[in-house]
């Protein structure tokens, strides 16, 4: 099952000066159809890849539309594709005479079909579920069929709600179950000496509402209740939705024909977009997205609430959301992600409770307190690595961030560099430059660290119709001459993959990670369409992000779907699941351009010997292949379609994973016997500020956990410098 990453890596453009390729007039008095028109014809004329929009085109965005819709196949008939069915190569004509009958029809029949749903649902759910049948459900939806009739739809509905259902149900039933333990365990120390002790502890709650147990029959019907409020509060959210809403998903289908990183912006959308790219988050500090029915995490914010939580992880699905004066919690299964979001989100302080789906498949709730995300933890840290009486250094940068108003303001590569000096102050002898989850950022970050490590050069290759251009690092000076290791992994993107892609060409840095990076290698535009009207009385018509160009590293092979292969592969939990550009639907191919004239660095001897030796400690490391076996075992967890409807297997099968899962918990609690510190100038800071000392402390405890660094050290150990070579660097500086 492929997951639909839309990772928004800010290696983007903004473009809002005039474009130079129009001549054409837009001019009608329809916004759809000037929208419809206006957008396909920008695309034509400044997309990297311009599609032709033939038949193939059409049928990608029958499929597509059809399918963004109704992802579970509980609205439409089979009679109603059918009855779409003819539209299927003819949508390509209809964008060229800005006919809007396919999605017309679709909308319409969409509305009709909700109406009936919000009848069905109550009837539904006003019947106890029986969860002694022997009964499953396949959550395969791309392989089940449209049901025949109203009559079939209404069966599927029921089957869909047991499942949905079924959860909250366990859930309460295994709340009781604590309940009535920790009860017994009160009774039992009540002849203790401990008694007072005992009642000191119960909380204020359980002293002020006492616990009753209630019967499976109530706890099911509670379940019952619980999932008709989830549903009645969707349907009360669609209600708000109007036809431009549905239009804005119609337009998406089309331009995320030509790649996944092109999309329309109504207005809403773009100021969305324009808060992300300040920076301004707010909330739980993640970025989410909705793939069929579920809302998925697809980053994690450094310095936000999740992050700081450690409890939420890319590729958890939010099934529920429980407001902290709230007894019940609001499903968002099925929800848009706007009104998912509106009820995930919150005033700074509050709590929310959220329903996960785990990453290997476990489902529990987890409490976070709202906050805004903290910037300081996106900006770059180090540490020092001692290790039998020598000194490495160690550098986390989570993006690659630069000041939009003033790039020297404060950016990465002013940071990193100083970073960098304060290590070598201290003796380093090595430098981990860790990338990992790293999304991306500013390019122009990306060149200017990369010419920290070698003396001139090419670093990037950017390529847009026709034309390419060579980013080059322009200044002599080598911040840093000595060993350099870089931790990537398959978060690892964009400009990350441009600055390990450099450093691996040139031979200057081993990097150790997953297979392969995340192979993002294209560059967006964001485009405000409102400039194409000379005169404008439709409003606001959005933007269009759109991608205008390609990277190229300096051997010519693209990042694009290739991304980095790691000179040393260390599997972690994402190795087997689909998290990359390649899991993406139609994602620009990988290819060649001829190669920028570089010479590869001189100062190892002994770089591919290196390489062998660590290859051949992770082929025998029994904690790597530990994590190996999780990472396959969450992959099976993550591939299974059949769920069990009956209760007794339903809860077997849990506790069968919760007893699966225990062979893996030794993953953290692996130390690695490396000593960390901070930095003189951070630990002065420290002695004023114990937040940032707890930061530290939590980092440095994470860290002790490592393996990944563990092995980068050994690296380091084993790479040796060509004494000529350090020779003359010492000249150049004396």
């Amino acid at each position: 099952m492929k997951k639909n990453f839309k990772v928004l890596f800010l290696a983007v453009f903004v473009a809002v000066a005039s474009c130079s390729f129009t001549t054409k007039e837009f001019n009608d008095p329809d916004k759809d159809k000037i929208l419809l028109d206006l957008i396909t014809y920008v695309l034509q004329k400044g997309h990297y890849d311009p599609k032709n929009i033939n038949d193939e085109f059409s049928a990608d965005v029958y499929e597509n539309f059809i399918k963004g819709l109704d992802p579970l196949k509980r609205y439409f008939l089979a009679s109603d594709i059918a009855e779409f069915n003819k539209y299927k190569r003819e949508i390509d004509d209809q964008i060229k005479n800005k006919d809007l009958s396919f999605f017309n029809l679709v909308y319409n029949r969409f509305q009709e079909r909700m109406e009936y749903v919000k009848k069905i649902y109550p009837e539904v759910l006003d019947e106890p579920f029986d969860y002694t049948e022997k009964e499953i459900i396949n959550v395969d939806y791309d392989k089940l069929a449209y049901a025949e009739n109203k009559k079939d739809l209404k069966t599927r509905w029921k089957q869909q709600l047991k499942f949905t259902t079924l959860s909250s149900y366990y859930d309460l039933v295994e709340d009781q179950k604590n309940k009535e333990k920790g009860v017994t365990a009160a009774k039992d120390s009540e002849n203790d000496e401990d008694k007072k002790a005992t009642m000191a502890k119960k909380s204020e709650s359980e002293t002020k509402e006492p616990f009753e147990a209630k019967s499976l029959a109530e706890l099911e019907k509670k379940s019952r209740e619980t999932t008709k409020t989830s549903l009645d509060e969707y349907f009360d959210f669609t209600k708000d939705l109007e036809r431009k809403d549905y239009f804005s998903i119609y337009l998406n289908t089309i331009v995320e024909v030509y790649d996944p990183h092109t999309n329309y912006f109504a207005p809403p959308d773009k100021d969305r977009f324009d808060l992300q790219m300040s920076g301004k988050l707010e909330g739980i500090g993640a970025r989410l997205q909705k793939k069929n029915d579920y809302i998925t995490v697809i980053e994690i914010i450094s310095g936000g609430p999740a992050w700081r939580s450690e409890k939420i992880e890319v590729g958890d699905a939010i099934l529920k959301v429980r407001q902290e004066d709230e007894k019940d919690a609001v499903s968002i299964v099925g929800m848009r992600i706007d009104d998912a979001v509106k009820l995930i989100k919150g005033p700074k302080g509050t709590k929310v409770t959220l329903t996960i789906k785990n990453v290997d498949g476990t489902i529990s709730d987890k409490v976070l307190t709202r906050d805004v995300v903290e910037l300081e933890e996106t900006y770059a840290k180090s540490s020092f690595i001692e290790k039998d009486g020598r000194k490495f250094g160690l550098i986390n940068l989570p993006q690659f961030y630069f000041d939009m108003e003033n790039y020297k303001e404060r950016n990465a590569a002013t940071d990193v560099k100083k970073e960098i000096l304060r290590l070598k102050e201290e003796g380093m002898e090595g430098l981990v430059l860790d990338l990992r989850d790293n999304g991306g950022g500013s390019l122009r970050t990306a060149v200017d660290i990369a010419g920290f490590f070698i003396k001139k050069g090419p670093v990037v290759q950017v390529a847009s119709a026709g034309n390419k251009e060579v980013l080059e690092d322009k200044d002599s000076e080598v911040v840093w001459d000595g060993p350099l290791v870089i931790l990537v992994n398959e978060l690892s993107a964009s400009a990350s993959e441009i600055l390990a892609a450099a450093m691996q060409d040139y031979k200057r840095a081993i990097i150790i990670g997953s297979r392969q990076t995340y192979g993002k290698g294209t560059v967006q535009n964001v485009i405000d369409l409102n400039q194409w009207l000379r005169k404008n009385d439709l409003g606001d018509l959005g933007a269009l992000k759109i991608t205008s160009q390609k990277f190229y590293r300096v051997n010519g092979g693209s990042t694009q779907l290739e991304g980095v292969k790691s000179d040393v592969v260390m599997p972690d939990r994402y190795s087997y699941i689909d998290v990359g550009e390649r899991d993406y639907p139609n994602p620009l191919p990988y290819d060649k351009i001829d190669a920028a004239k570089y010479n590869i660095w001189d100062g190892y001897i002994d770089y591919e010997e290196t390489i062998q030796k660590s290859n051949a400690r992770m082929a025998q490391n029994d904690q790597l292949k530990l994590i190996d076996d999780n990472a396959k075992w969450i992959k099976e967890r993550r591939d299974e379609k059949v769920v069990n409807l009956n209760y007794n297997d339903y809860s077997a099968e849990i506790e069968q994973r919760k007893k699966e899962t225990k062979r893996f918990e030794a993953i953290d609690e692996y130390d690695n016997q490396l000593n960390f510190q901070s930095l003189p100038y951070e630990s002065a800071m420290m002695k004023q500020d114990t937040t940032l000392s707890e930061k530290r402390k939590r980092w440095h405890k994470n860290l002790s956990k490592d393996m990944y660094i563990e092995e980068a050290i050994h690296v380091l150990e084993d790479l040796k410098l060509n004494n000529i070579k350090a020779g003359k660097v010492a000249d150049l500086k004396n």
